[in-house]
């Protein structure tokens, strides 16, 4: 028999059953849990507002460089990852992935190479421990200009 003490709680029961292999007895035990659920904000948006062209010499040439400044709303985010596609953005070409350090609002200038003129679909995906969001761009390197 049980008994059910002065300061029940409205937990839900749990009772579980598990096989004792070597002897062939069930095991019961009963009990009340607890649970907390932490509701947090997350990165709600992201949004590519510029993409610069570095100018090179030419002996520097091999690659072009494009910034991409980003912004984001909600929570501030650790890493940040760059998956290079073709236009269609259906074939992977290259991803880089970075941790970043942004400290009061998120604003973060991302630098990528370009190892041929092309266009190219753009993924920018930033995150955090519990979130992640994603901005898209097609962006055509010609020479190291994009348009």
């Amino acid at each position: 028999t049980t008994e059910l003490s002065s300061d029940f709680d409205s937990s839900p029961t749990v009772e579980s059953v598990e096989d004792n292999p070597d002897g062939g007895c069930h095991i019961y035990r009963n009990g009340y849990y607890r649970s907390s659920i932490a509701v947090v904000e997350g990165i709600l948006e992201v949004n590519i507002i510029q993409m610069t062209s570095i100018q090179m010499t030419e002996s520097q040439a091999e690659n072009s460089l494009v910034d991409f400044v980003v912004t984001c709303q909600g929570s501030l985010p650790t890493d940040v990852c760059t998956v290079v596609s073709d236009p269609t953005c259906q074939v992977s070409k290259s991803m880089v992935c970075d941790p970043v350090v942004v400290t009061d609002e998120c604003l973060l200038t991302i630098r990528r190479a370009f190892e041929e003129p092309g266009t190219y679909c753009i993924n920018i995906t930033l995150g955090d421990d519990t979130s992640q969001a994603l901005a898209s761009a097609l962006i055509s390197v010609n020479g190291g200009e994009p348009t």
